[in-house]
């Protein structure tokens, strides 16, 4: 009975995102699996403990359906003409607007991040609907001049076909978005597995879609999820049906995933671990500096990607960044993410929870002091154990745990003297590469930073925090982090594949590099 209530709780929710009571275990875009006879996995909320609903666990049967079904979709949706496929994804764009404020609380309800960031989060979506459309009118060629007489020489570019997504809890829905859509305008078909942490947010979005696709007349299987463990990724990467695998999550998963899609030479875009830093300078302006490094430091509980994780200060200004710091934490409001006032949520789960303890009692056992910070909330509005107050450790960067990325709110404060050369190596010095910062008024400093010696990540921001990246720009990182690419740019092109094309329209066949082969 007590389960039953737990459920009604957020039933309205549910069914204005057409979700069932127990929602399927894999959709082909116009096909639902049918329920029944296969493990129920539930899905708790990190909010507040509710359940707030129920999914089937598919099997390997149910992945070969869902292969197989795009596979056939595969033909069909290659020969639509780009700007037509564009013209899908802007309806599809157009929907996700319509459902924007309840796809945005199931984030929050499923994820635990405050319900702004659900909103931004569907909104990043919407955006990368927008920026697809346009490029479908912009898949641009190359033409170049041959050596040969009467040749013409050209590149074009063709879509793969299975594209297989891969993502993580923590941006439950917008990170397939950047995958799903810019493989959609390229032609190419794609088969989600979400996280089964967040499995829900899946299907709202596997049902926004299907009614674009019923209203166009298109075939099932251009988009598909499929809810598994991480059998189902494995044998995703392990497919050769599979041109292309995008894997987000971390290092120690995007090894594996790369190792098995590299085996069989397949192609592989990985997001993977970020240990990211701010530089303050000397001269950075403070007021600025000091509120992008909170933000990036406890948005989202410190569980982004991009999340800021160590703080790099110059002697000069160490003790009054840390002073302003430690003023700020404990006033940081945290509690439901639902309510408007709060600006921290909960981590995802209790294992989170204790990673986040392990990873300070290892700062402390290698010298590192934990200004504020650390402890687990109890009490009304905590009684899910998933809230935790943002820490402040002092520490080194050589430290292991500081080298490591640990998924929670710590901010490492790291002093440095020198120049801003002395800081940016201590920067680089980690083997993620995904974001990074510099506040500094110095017109040098920040072009050191941004040279080809300076941060050595695939994001490399001046005076905004590491977090909060725009679908417009291409995101992914070096080192560990996978080398990837995402969303914006020219991003596109690790969807499809590239051919070069020579026509002779001469009546003589010359051949290149003025060979001779007369017979």
């Amino acid at each position: 009975m007590e389960q039953a209530t737990l459920t009604m709780k957020h039933a309205t929710l549910l069914e204005q995102l057409n979700i069932p009571e127990v929602a399927p275990a894999y959709s082909t875009g116009l096909e639902d699996a049918p329920v029944g006879g296969r493990e129920i996995r539930e899905v708790y909320s990190p909010v507040d403990g509710t359940l707030i609903g129920k999914v089937e666990m598919a099997t390997q049967e149910d992945l070969e359906k869902v292969i197989v079904t795009a596979e056939e979709a595969f033909k069909v949706w290659r020969k639509v003409p780009a700007p037509q496929r564009g013209e899908v994804i802007r309806k599809i764009g157009e929907a996700l607007r319509k459902y924007k404020d309840p796809l945005g609380k199931l984030v929050t309800l499923e994820m635990g991040k405050i319900y702004q960031e659900g909103l931004g989060e569907v909104q990043e979506m919407i955006d990368i609907c927008d920026f697809a459309v346009g490029l479908s009118r912009q898949l641009y060629g190359l033409t170049m001049h041959s050596e040969r007489p009467e040749h013409r020489m050209y590149e074009q570019w063709h879509p793969i076909g299975l594209v297989g997504i891969i993502s993580a809890f923590n941006f439950p829905v917008a990170v397939w978005s950047w995958n799903a859509m810019i493989a959609g305008v390229c032609g190419d078909v794609n088969i989600w597995k979400p996280s089964e942490k967040t499995p829900l947010t899946a299907v709202a979005c596997q049902n926004i879609v299907k009614e674009v696709l019923k209203e166009e007349g298109l075939p099932e299987g251009i988009f598909s999820y499929i809810v598994g463990d991480a059998t189902i990724g494995s044998s995703m990467s392990h497919d050769s049906r599979f041109p292309l695998i995008s894997a987000t999550g971390s290092t120690r998963m995007g090894k594996k995933v790369g190792e098995a899609v590299g085996a069989r030479l397949g192609k592989s875009l990985l997001e993977l671990g970020g240990n990211n830093a701010v530089i303050i300078t000397e001269n950075a302006d403070m007021e600025m500096a000091i509120r992008a490094t909170v933000f990036g430091a406890v948005g989202t509980c410190g569980q982004r990607c991009t999340s800021t994780r160590r703080l790099i200060i110059h002697e000069s200004r160490y003790e009054e960044v840390k002073e302003r710091l430690v003023k700020i934490y404990p006033t940081l409001s945290i509690g439901n993410p639902l309510e408007q006032a709060n600006l921290v949520g909960p981590l995802i789960d209790k294992d989170a929870v204790v990673a986040f303890q392990n990873a300070l009692s290892k700062a402390k056992e290698e010298g590192g002091n934990v200004l504020v910070g650390g402890e687990v909330l109890e009490g009304e509005g905590y009684e899910t154990g998933t809230y935790v107050k943002p820490a402040l450790v002092e520490a080194q960067n050589h430290f292991e745990i500081v080298q490591e990325e640990t998924f929670a709110p710590i901010l490492y404060l790291i002093k440095y003297s020198g120049t801003v050369e002395d800081a940016i190596a201590i920067q680089n010095n980690v083997k993620q590469g995904l974001s990074s910062a510099i506040f500094t008024d110095h017109m040098r400093e920040a072009e050191a930073f941004l040279s080809a010696l300076g941060s050595d990540c695939g994001i490399a921001n001046v005076n905004i925090g590491t977090s909060g990246a725009e679908i417009g720009g291409a995101f992914g990182g070096e080192k560990e982090t996978g080398g990837g690419r995402e969303s914006g740019s020219d991003a596109w092109k690790a969807y499809m594949r590239r051919q070069t094309n020579t026509i002779n329209y001469g009546a003589t066949l010359p051949l290149a590099q003025g060979i001779k082969f007369d017979l």
